[in-house]
């Protein structure tokens, strides 16, 4: 067995990643998740905004790849697999609360 931790040992230690501001933003979204919000819009705005920093951390961790700083880039990999996924929750949301979207698709359906 060897000593070093396997990749997926790193991403699901956080004891030695020290908290960056992203990781605290993450934070902060997290709390917001759990607020109701008024309209569609704004889940749609909350999936954007953590689409966007899926992207930042992927491109920081292809960054970190070239450079072969492991540890960096297991760290923001992590964080942009943790903004997508606060994403497409976030998006789906939008999609279950656009009663719109629901009479559009009926009216095709009976329309067949």
């Amino acid at each position: 067995m060897s000593p070093f931790p396997t990749i997926c040992e790193q991403l699901m230690t956080n004891e030695n990643a020290p908290v960056t501001e992203s990781e605290t933003s993450a934070e902060l979204t997290e709390e917001h998740f759990e607020e109701e919000f008024e309209t569609a819009g704004e889940y749609h705005r909350m999936a954007a905004m953590h689409f966007s920093a899926a992207a930042k951390h992927h491109l920081a961790a292809a960054s970190a790849d070239d450079e072969g700083d492991n540890e960096s880039t297991a760290r923001h990999a992590f964080q942009a697999f943790r903004h997508q996924l606060n994403a497409v929750q976030y998006a789906e949301v939008a999609i279950m609360d656009n009663d719109g979207l629901e009479d559009v698709s009926d009216d095709e359906a009976s329309e067949s």
